[in-house]
């Protein structure tokens, strides 16, 4: 789900820098490709060597061989904010903007080189997070009678089907590769923890057992790491995932067990929203913030 950084106010007379990054999970090696004197958000990664991320309200996509930046047209919808998914295929990105009517998150689908956004969720707010990998089904995190759940629906339309309803905020819903598992975070605890389910919603399972606050898993590639990003205890309300906040990207195995750190930096909202990681597996983009 994405909070508006309009929720947040900057200390005063500060402004905010963004710092577009990639590392290597094996070496730990870090790379700045750009920086930016505004906020960028929640980089893609495609196959064909591309980040695509979202800022003031649009999508560009950013070239890691050429650093050369464009923006992507996406017709009406100007009020994007940071839950965008590329397609398996990655013929089509779905976005979550903002419709100017009720200023309600709704999700939509587009070419990923551009195009008119087709609605796919009337109901709002809808934060779109997973796309399965045989194309037929998203999953998003949707307020529906005043609580937060997971729901899946046909990428395509159709009628949506309510995957959790317990108590709390559950967030985040990724596909796992292979398609038989949907990652969650989930506050049902206490605080903000990964979880796992079947696709169907079956068998949630929690995942870390840790003294933070854990939001957005994200499945590698070849199904074996989740990298994660961890909230300090106290620092922020279990529901909460603002930005500028001292952070840690974690790193775990899909079959569970204890994490490890990757790496601490300034950041939260709109460091790791969507799944960044390489192609290969071998690495993750991320945004990272300072305040000037």
């Amino acid at each position: 789900m994405d909070q508006s950084n309009e929720k947040y106010s900057l200390p005063k007379g500060k402004k905010t820098k963004s710092f577009l990054e990639i590392i290597n999970i094996e070496t730990g090696e870090r790379k700045t490709l750009a920086s930016f004197h505004k906020v960028i958000e929640a980089p893609n990664w495609t196959r064909d060597g591309k980040l695509i991320y979202n800022s003031d309200g649009h999508l560009y996509s950013f070239d890691i061989n050429t650093h050369e930046n464009g923006l992507i047209e996406t017709g009406f919808a100007t009020s994007c904010n940071n839950d965008h998914v590329l397609s398996p295929d990655e013929s089509q990105i779905a976005i979550s903007h903002h419709t100017a009517l009720d200023h309600q998150s709704r999700i939509y689908i587009l070419p990923t080189k551009g195009g008119i956004p087709t609605l796919i969720t009337p109901m709002a707010p809808s934060y779109l997070h997973g796309w399965s990998p045989d194309g037929k089904t998203l999953a998003y995190c949707a307020e529906r009678n005043g609580q937060y759940d997971i729901y899946t629906i046909p990428a395509y339309g159709g009628e949506e089907k309510q995957l959790t309803d317990l108590p709390g905020l559950d967030d985040g819903p990724e596909y796992s590769p292979d398609g038989k598992h949907i990652w969650f975070n989930s506050t049902r605890t206490g605080l903000m923890q990964i979880w796992r389910m079947n696709a169907d919603g079956s068998e949630q399972t929690r995942v870390t057992f840790e003294e933070s606050n854990n939001w957005f898993p994200h499945v590698s590639p070849d199904g074996e790491k989740v990298v994660y990003l961890a909230y300090k205890k106290g620092d922020v309300e279990p529901g909460d995932h603002p930005p500028n906040k001292d952070v840690e990207l974690r790193i775990m195995s899909s079959t569970g067990g204890e994490s490890s750190l990757l790496i601490k930096l300034f950041g939260g909202q709109g460091t790791i929203n969507v799944n960044s990681w390489s192609p290969d597996s071998k690495q993750l983009a991320f945004v990272r913030y300072e305040l000037h």
